[in-house]
């Protein structure tokens, strides 16, 4: 089964649209009739009171149809929950078609509302109105990027901790796999400094990893000589003035790599109970955050994805194709859902460690002499026609039926016979 796209009437319920010029405090709104002209101009703040004033607004105009440049948010749950159909019409798009009234292309909020409800009564057959994903797939979404936020947090300041550091503390660096890992954080906060370090023996070391329940299996005595033969720190009073510098750094670390693993068990949660699940912790290495992030951006919104080619489009991963006369250029593809192209490029670089057809065509993209991110892009657009296909029928991927994959392995099976 395949889910057709919703599309939108021929013709403006009540002949009326309206256009919203989102901002941060208040909201440009421009409601005309079906020959163009203004119905309604005027502004709502941000707050309970301005969305109700704006859901009379639209009641008493007739207008059921609104034409905003962002998915989400207070004020598009607002209209959703309203019954208002919301259309979402790109930035980059609303900046090209300013020139249809004026060559000066002047940024104004008033004027960017109308120029949303022109475009939404004149060109219809290109919009399409949007479908909200299931409650699930939007919690699912915010903790996911939550999470990837909080990540990035945790690599800035282990960052500046390790240049830190590498100022007054080299021991430490390298002394275990990751400066960030739990063993690293439960040093540094028991062995602060140079002076406190120096009172360890390969003996003590080994008692200490002991009481915290050291996992890894490098002796004692080969940790502390990587300890001891790195350059030695301040120490005395210059090396106890920056402990408060280290212990700051340490406990920020070790709270944000708390979190995010709360969130991860929250996300594992979450994602075990959607309905989807099955289809993308089918796909390889994808595991349970990857593929809570796969789902979460993709959505589960079937007809906002008439095919492959509009999924990939939005993921960023199909290049962008401009053709003049003779003249025809292909480029990198700008304008996308970041957040989506970051998760399908992220999964799809792993892929290839657990998947031959995969491995097989990142090491023919880089022959061809593309670079990683360029192979990675490749791959992951060849991905999302396999998960397109999977998410359309409700089926897990199941390598057996991958034919590219079997014909690959066939191939290699009769080279080694």
């Amino acid at each position: 089964m395949q889910y057709a796209p919703v599309m939108l009437a021929d013709q403006p319920v009540n002949g009326v649209t309206c256009g919203i010029d989102w901002a941060r405090d208040d909201h440009a709104v421009a409601i005309i009739d079906g020959g163009g002209r203004s119905i309604y101009r005027g502004v709502i703040e941000h707050s309970a009171r301005g969305l109700t004033e704006l859901i009379a607004i639209l009641a008493r105009t007739g207008a059921n149809e609104v034409a905003i440049e962002r998915p989400d948010g207070p004020l598009v749950d607002a209209l959703l929950d309203a019954g208002v159909t919301v259309v979402v019409i790109n930035p980059n798009q609303i900046k090209n078609l300013r020139s249809r009234y004026g060559s000066a292309g002047n940024k104004d909020d008033r004027f960017d509302a109308f120029v949303l409800a022109d475009t939404l009564r004149t060109d219809r057959t290109r919009l399409r109105p949007l479908t909200p994903n299931s409650h699930e797939t939007a919690v699912l979404r915010a903790l996911c990027r939550t999470r990837k936020d909080l990540v990035i947090h945790r690599v800035r300041i282990t960052n500046q901790l390790r240049e830190h550091l590498k100022r007054v503390y080299p021991g430490p660096i390298g002394l275990f796999e990751d400066l960030d890992s739990p063993i690293s954080l439960r040093f540094l906060a028991r062995f602060d400094c140079q002076d406190r370090a120096d009172w360890l023996t390969p003996k003590r070391l080994g008692a200490w990893l002991t009481s915290v329940q050291y996992k890894g299996r490098t002796d004692p005595a080969v940790l502390h000589q990587r300890l001891t033969s790195g350059p030695r720190g301040a120490t005395g009073t210059e090396g106890a003035a920056y402990v408060g510098i280290t212990r700051a750094l340490v406990a920020t670390l070790t709270n944000l790599v708390e979190q995010i693993h709360q969130l991860a068990t929250q996300i594992g949660e979450q994602l075990a109970g959607h309905a989807d699940a099955h289809i993308f912790t089918s796909l390889p290495r994808s595991g349970t955050v990857r593929a809570a992030r796969l789902l979460a951006e993709i959505g589960d919104c079937r007809g906002k994805f008439p095919s492959p080619d509009a999924l990939a489009c939005l993921a960023g991963v199909a290049p962008s194709t401009r053709q003049s006369g003779k003249i025809r250029s292909v480029g990198f593809r700008w304008a996308c859902d970041k957040q989506l192209r970051d998760a399908v490029c992220d999964f799809a670089n792993d892929s290839r460690r657990a998947n031959p057809w995969a491995a097989d065509l990142y090491n023919r993209a880089r022959a061809r002499g593309h670079d990683h991110p360029h192979a990675t892009r490749i791959l992951a657009r060849a991905w999302l026609h396999i998960i397109w296909q999977c998410w359309q029928t409700n089926s897990p991927y199941e390598p057996t039926r991958h034919r590219a994959l079997q014909t690959l392995l066939s191939r290699r099976t009769q080279a080694t016979t």
